[in-house]
């Protein structure tokens, strides 16, 4: 079952406009979570095999049965998001050990843990063995090394062959992986965003190279949408508030409906991901609310849809057919009589 949800609206010092969507939990997952109880103001849809149903906010009226009051959206304002923390890094170990730790240059841009690659092909075999990998059209990442190695080995191709007429997603070794190169070939496209970034400031291991230096490690990774070559966002004595990368990350969403891909796999960050995702739920039953917003394990996987209630994403639909080919006589039963009595009571 599906259910979608209206974003809560009030979170200290952010302001939303009308550019608000709606969000579902997840219909795939690498992490299993309990069904909850349907809630009397939400309504459910049994989706058929292999697809997800995309309905939204339905007040229900006192003594109504929830199954008969389900609502629908149109389908093309819809995507899929299949969200993604990065593996186990070098700071996730020694963070865990001393917090203090965080404040070390010797995690600057933190790159994954042996642990970390092992969970990487872990999830690789997932995404592969449901399908997923197939139905992806657009990996987005955050330009860290974490994410990126996280990006490129769980939707990248196999091992990468000189010869290849394609650029490898990532060299062999990159970031201290001592990792095999990665092909990009039967790979979607990847698009490094600052957008999603973790936390700015303060902690080392969230400050990123040069992306010049990166272009080096992460060749068919695309750049383009970067702006500057250094680490201007990033600085040493203020660490971004929470309240700010909620705002940051409602601006990611809203820039995800500027995208024409409709299932988008988006690799990130544990605050990136809890502070943004807890702009939801907040209507409906703990249990779903935490399988929204709970913080992420290292490289879980939970799908989400996303609905557009407000023309920001206005791509036309796809899949709908109008109709009337050839064109012929096709008034409805109901509307004929009412029709036919209105000419005879003229008459």
């Amino acid at each position: 079952m599906t259910i979608l949800f209206l974003s809560n609206y009030n979170i200290p010092n952010l302001h939303f406009t009308s550019s608000s969507f709606v969000v579902a939990p997840p219909f795939t997952s690498f992490q299993k979570y309990p069904t909850p109880p349907p809630l009397k103001r939400f309504s459910l849809i049994r989706d058929p095999p292999n697809r997800f149903s995309v309905i939204c906010f339905s007040s229900v009226p006192d003594g109504m049965d929830t199954a008969a009051s389900t609502s629908l959206y149109p389908f093309h304002r819809s995507k899929t998001i299949h969200l993604v923390r990065h593996a186990q890094g070098i700071h996730n170990v020694e963070g865990e050990k001393n917090h203090d730790a965080y404040l070390s240059y010797d995690l600057f841009d933190a790159h994954l843990t042996p642990l970390g690659w092992q969970q990487v092909s872990n999830l690789h075999k997932h995404v592969h063995e449901t399908g997923l990998a197939k139905k992806i059209e657009l990996v987005i990442t955050s330009p860290l090394l974490r994410t990126m190695q996280t990006a490129v080995g769980v939707f990248g191709g196999e091992g990468y062959a000189d010869g290849i007429d394609a650029p490898p997603l990532m060299v062999a070794n990159a970031g201290n992986s001592n990792h095999a190169a990665i092909s990009s070939l039967n790979s979607p496209p990847f698009i490094a965003v600052e957008l999603c970034r973790e936390h700015l400031g303060v902690h080392p291991c969230d400050k990123r190279r040069s992306i010049t230096e990166y272009k080096s490690l992460f060749p068919a990774i695309d750049f383009s949408l970067i702006e500057s070559n250094d680490d201007i966002l990033w600085t040493a004595d203020v660490r971004e508030a929470n309240e700010e990368v909620a705002k940051r990350g409602m601006k990611f969403v809203n820039w995800l409906w500027t995208r024409k891909e409709k299932e988008i796999a988006v690799v990130t960050h544990s605050g990136f991901l809890y502070h943004t995702l807890s702009a939801f739920g907040n209507d409906c039953h703990p249990s779903i609310k935490s399988e929204i917003c709970t913080h992420f394990a290292n490289c879980e996987l939970r799908s989400m849809v996303i609905v557009d209630r407000s023309m920001i994403g206005s791509d036309a639909p796809t899949t709908n057919y109008p109709g009337k080919i050839p064109s012929g006589l096709d008034l409805p039963s109901d509307v004929a009589a009412e029709k036919h009595l209105k000419q005879g009571a003229s008459q």
